[in-house]
């Protein structure tokens, strides 16, 4: 096929000189040797479209019916074309060869040749008059001066005598100007148009130039080189054979450049011949694979439905059509079942959907594990109390999430209480543990609740009923007690002599110990009966000034730092109380210093306050003592001290006074050694607090970082 596409290309389209054209049986053979390959390979192309269009389908398959209704198609398509074509390709021939013939060239030569004729003999005689009136007037100027006023009559009678319209003697001037010196019969044109300047270096002397205009004939002739005068007449003409003539030049003109591209014509007739049969036949190759794809669609798209159905997408369903026919039949017999099938199913999600809803409601934990120890079902409390909730429990194994929970459900042990590490706390858990079926194969479920806050404040209570009897039962008998040894020291101290001041030694260390018990018995009191705050409007960075200072007077030989906003912000909260509390937590810090250094320099405890991200307001407290202790998520809990003359209530306190002000407080350790303690208070939730006394607080976590 491309050699014949190159053959017939190279005959149609021949570059060089003018060729006359192919006869029509020779162009139509070129047409039909290469529209036959072309067709056929168009059919062979189509072929594969059909097979890998019936592949793509539901169906799948090789595309019998698709490749079969293409062949069809084809044939029913590119005979007729095929004939249309050898006619349409002979008729077009026949009808335009007489007008590339020679008989139709000379018919518009002779035309072309008449009117030029006419033209040309006009242009002469204008010519010829020009010289002729030249020579009389310069005849005529050797009787008469230039500036005769008979010049005037003696030029208008040279142009009536020589049947002339218009005449004029024109002087151009050296910088181009042109003057009038004598005229007859002259129009409104400007000299400039009569006397171009484009055509007077062309002129010679004695050659006029001769122009053709649209309605007369002009000549310009030189007439004195020296003084630059020149003749210009004009003699009008008809207008139509004027147009006539070069209507006839054009017509030549374009003829001769037709007939030069006269193979070009006959070879892009032929290819619009060759594009359109290839284009009726790919429309009758797609009308059979539209047909074809009209056909196998309904059958193809029941398989599809089937497969998604089995895929497990229910809302699957077949379109059909109304005519009743077997394959609508079958159609709407598979579009119930899928319906019954997707009622049953969102049933079943239904009750998936209330089960779901009611475990992510409950605080406890809900975990489901099959046989082989995976994780079914968690809730989102059980993923916040093991600390999961940044990946996906579901799939992976118990003993890699929770390994304290799979050892106990390995255990078999059905209730339990242990303690789960959790963001660098332990917290207590209530396990139950149960089974879904008696076979080995059903799944367990771990119930947990978090249960430390419970019993850290069943511990609190407690203390605080244990603190309350011992402020009762102790405080009463030491001032008898202390009034006894002072006046035993007034009345006695005189009398007994006693060089080595034992006496007084004793009656000394009985004040003081009572008055260590009597503060002991204050702490106790004061943690047991801890006063409602009032809450005002405070400026935060003035309470911590005020606490600094004390601290600083205090202990001179550790270096306190403190940096906070400016302006100060300032806070709805209970001056006293939180005064308190920071006084307990930078006294802690300063006794921490003392543990490790003793009374050597190099403490240090910063104090600073800053804006979380939030609008929380965060006051942290560091110091570079000894440290925290392992057991750090105990710290706030009664009693819990590591020092020997410590009572454990501070930090109790400190918590206590942070809740009321709906606070959180934390622990972390600094780096470089020592302890960093973090209140963090919101101001918003605060603000509606102002001028009365607060309600206790929601029970807030104490996070140990």
């Amino acid at each position: 096929m491309l050699a014949m596409m190159g053959v017939a290309y190279a005959t149609l389209n021949h570059a060089g000189a003018p060729q006359k054209l192919l006869t029509p049986v020779v162009v139509a053979l070129l047409l039909v040797a290469t529209l036959v390959p072309a067709m056929g390979l168009l059919v062979l192309l189509a072929r594969r479209i059909a097979r890998a269009r019936a592949e793509q389908s539901p169906l799948g398959g090789r595309g019998q019916l698709h490749v079969r209704l293409v062949a069809l198609f084809s044939a029913i398509a590119a005979l007729p074309t095929l004939l249309v074509v050898i006619f349409a390709s002979l008729l077009f021939q026949y009808g335009v060869q007489f007008w590339f013939s020679d008989r139709a060239r000379i018919v518009l030569q002779n035309a072309d040749k008449v009117a030029q004729t006419y033209v040309s003999e006009h242009s002469k005689r204008l010519a010829d008059d020009n010289v002729a009136m030249a020579g009389d007037i310069l005849r005529a100027l050797n009787d008469a001066r230039p500036d005769d006023p008979r010049w005037d009559s003696y030029f208008a009678s040279q142009v009536f005598y020589r049947l002339l319209d218009q005449a004029a003697m024109i002087r151009v001037a050296k910088d181009g100007s042109e003057q009038l010196i004598w005229g007859a019969n002259l129009d409104k044109m400007a000299l400039e148009k009569r006397l171009s300047p484009a055509i007077l270096p062309s002129l010679q002397d004695d050659q006029p130039h001769t122009r053709v205009l649209r309605d007369r004939l002009e000549s310009v002739l030189r007439f004195d080189k020296n003084t630059g005068t020149y003749l210009w007449v004009a003699r009008n003409a008809d207008p139509l054979v004027l147009a006539q003539a070069g209507r006839a030049n054009s017509a030549i003109n374009d003829y001769t450049q037709l007939l030069d591209r006269s193979r070009t014509w006959q070879f892009r007739f032929n290819v619009a011949l060759f594009t359109g049969s290839l284009l009726i036949v790919a429309i009758a190759i797609w009308v059979a694979l539209t047909v074809a794809d009209r056909l196998v669609r309904p059958i193809g798209d029941l398989v599809g439905a089937a497969r998604r159905v089995a895929g497990g997408d229910l809302s699957a369903r077949v379109s059909f059509s109304a005519s009743h026919d077997e394959v609508g039949t079958l159609a709407a017999a598979f579009n119930r079942m899928t319906r019954r099938l997707q009622e049953q199913t969102s049933t079943l999600e239904n009750r998936r959907a209330l089960t779901e809803a009611v475990l992510s409601g409950v605080s406890a934990g809900v975990i489901s594990v099959d046989a082989d120890g995976l994780v079914t079902i968690i809730n989102p409390s059980a993923n916040h109390l093991l600390h999961a909730e940044g990946r996906s429990p579901i799939g992976a194994r118990l003993d890699e999430i929770a390994p304290e929970l799979a050892a106990l459900m390995a255990s078999g042990q059905r209730e339990a209480v242990i303690q789960l590490p959790a963001g660098g706390e332990l917290r207590t858990l209530a396990v139950t543990i149960g089974r879904v079926g008696d076979t080995p194969e059903a799944p367990h479920v771990l119930t947990f609740d978090d249960i430390t806050q419970q019993l850290s404040d069943q511990r609190r209570a407690a203390w605080a009923d244990v603190a309350r009897r011992i402020a009762h039962e102790i405080k009463n008998p030491l001032t008898p007690i202390q009034l006894a040894a002072e006046r035993l020291q007034r009345r006695y101290g005189r009398d007994i002599v006693d060089e080595s001041g034992t006496f007084e030694r004793l009656v000394s260390t009985i004040v003081r110990q009572v008055g260590d018990i009597r503060r002991m018995i204050d702490e106790f009191s004061a943690f047991a009966r801890m006063p409602k705050p009032s809450f005002a409007e405070e400026p935060i960075v003035e309470i911590v000034r005020e606490t600094l200072l004390l601290a600083e007077v205090s202990r001179p030989n550790i270096r306190f730092s403190f940096d906070a906003p400016h302006p100060g912000p300032t806070l709805v909260c209970d001056r006293r109380q939180l005064g308190q509390a920071l006084t307990n937590i930078v006294k802690n810090g300063a006794e921490a210093i003392e543990g490790r250094l003793g009374d050597a320099p190099g403490g240090e405890i910063g104090l600073s306050i800053e804006r979380t991200g939030d609008g929380r307001l965060s006051i942290t407290v560091s110091d570079n003592g000894v440290g925290l202790p392992a057991e750090r998520e105990r710290l706030t809990e009664p009693y819990m001290t590591t020092r020997a003359k410590g009572t454990g209530l501070g930090l109790a306190i400190v918590e206590k006074i942070v809740e009321d002000h709906l606070g959180q407080m934390s622990f972390a350790d600094r780096e470089g050694g020592g302890a960093v303690v973090r209140l963090l208070l919101d101001p918003a939730a605060l603000a509606p607090l102002a001028g009365g006394e607060g309600a206790p607080p929601a029970e807030r976590p104490i996070a140990a970082e």
